[in-house]
């Protein structure tokens, strides 16, 4: 599992990829819900499974703090819809 680092000031979610890369994932909270409204995946690492590695780094630690996802970012939408395991996050 990757190493993911929360900065909650930003609402931000980091998550080590490789060679001192890290994905990035922004949301906004509203109550418990979780409004995830973009992903970034550095540019070399595109096209190499990394959105999936940073989907299954950071929904469990958002059920773990108990939050339901709003995707609003369009990779994030397309990832629930593809797995769905994670639709019971989904608020």
């Amino acid at each position: 599992m990757q190493k993911v680092t929360q900065d909650t000031i930003n609402q931000t979610f980091w998550v080590d990829l490789e060679s001192n890369h890290k994905a990035k994932v922004v949301y906004k909270l509203d109550g418990q819900a979780m409004h995830i409204t973009s992903t970034l995946i550095p540019e070399e690492l595109r096209g190499k499974g990394y959105g999936k590695v940073m989907m299954e780094a950071v929904l469990p630690e958002i059920e773990a703090q108990g939050y339901r996802v709003v995707p609003v970012c369009p990779y994030v939408v397309k990832y629930i819809a593809r797995h769905p395991e994670w639709a019971h996050l989904l608020a």
